[in-house]
């Protein structure tokens, strides 16, 4: 099953992303497909992420993959960011499923 990864970027860039592939590790174990497009788009040379019209780019193309994915996972451990909300607006407004993990750790 593809699902979209709803995790924090921003503030703590590098322990988020250390959360993020313990995410991707959890969907992964569950025989999901996951695709995390924030850190994905956000490697070096890809896109800035403290550049306003590059984050909106990215944050634009990973919303396009939601018509591929069968739900939103939104992994909640380090917290809802304003981007994950706005990832989480989105997914409610297509009647996206939207589904809340913790890992019991951050």
């Amino acid at each position: 099953m593809h699902v979209i990864i709803e995790s924090p970027y921003a503030g703590d860039v590098e322990a988020n992303l250390t959360y993020l592939r313990a995410c991707l590790r959890d969907s992964l174990l569950r025989g999901e497909a996951p695709i995390a497009s924030h850190g994905l788009y956000t490697q070096p040379g890809v896109l800035d992420d403290t550049v306003p019209a590059e984050r909106a780019l990215g944050m634009r193309a990973g919303f396009a993959w939601r018509c591929r994915a069968a739900k939103t996972v939104v992994y909640t451990d380090r917290g809802i960011s304003g981007g994950m909300r706005l990832g989480i607006e989105v997914a409610h407004d297509l009647g996206h499923p939207i589904e809340y993990r913790e890992l019991g750790h951050q």
